[in-house]
């Protein structure tokens, strides 16, 4: 498989382990089902990027699960956390939101689906960690703006939308800045409910 997979580490990078412009998301230990829905995504047009569709285009879904359990499979290191460019309090009000939320705007704390150390969640759910700040802001984005979207309800589209700009500069300078636990691999269940939590919506899957 890993010579099968040569087009997709030419952009991800070798075994999957992100591109080195910071555009190219890191791949490898994402959940499967995660990259297998995203494969689709792209293969089905819900997700637009011309030459991942050309790529994936012909491929057979079988295929597309076994490239996805593939680099699901792969666990290779983590390079070191980008430096923060941002003041302290805007670092501070990016670890609220992705801690804690904001109950007052109904926005719900990303650990709630993502799990408690951000590393995903089994079986579709990403991890936070270990992303370039470019790719987080552009993702944030495209929720933002449709261009990628979830089965209604679709609570990323309407919790992204509740963003604004200041807010998701402050997500992605503090993600991008934290280190990956040891442990990165996604967790099966979601924290139990805090009072510290906002509530979390009913959510549509991702195709």
């Amino acid at each position: 498989m890993a010579e099968r997979t040569r087009a997709c580490t030419a952009c991800h990078g070798e075994q999957g382990k992100a591109g080195p412009d910071g555009y190219y998301p890191r791949i490898a230990g994402k959940p499967a089902g995660y990259l297998y829905n995203q494969l689709q995504n792209f293969q089905e047009g819900r997700r637009q990027y011309s030459p991942m569709q050309h790529l994936i285009a012909p491929l057979s879904d079988d295929y597309l699960r076994a490239m996805a359990d593939y680099f699901a499979s792969l666990h290779v290191p983590y390079p070191a956390p980008a430096t923060a460019t941002v003041a302290p309090d805007v670092l501070a009000r990016g670890k609220a939101l992705v801690l804690q939320g904001d109950e007052s705007r109904r926005l719900p704390a990303c650990i709630a689906c993502h799990g408690q150390a951000l590393t995903g969640l089994q079986p579709g759910v990403p991890g936070l960690l270990g992303l370039p700040r470019d790719y987080l802001n552009a993702q944030l984005g495209g929720w933002q703006t449709g261009q990628r979207r979830a089965h209604a309800p679709d609570c990323m589209a309407t919790i992204a939308k509740r963003l604004s700009d200041a807010d998701v500069n402050a997500i992605s300078q503090w993600l991008s800045s934290q280190p990956v636990p040891a442990n990165s691999t996604a967790v099966s269940a979601r924290p139990a409910r805090s009072a510290q939590l906002s509530p979390l919506p009913e959510c549509g899957s991702a195709p």
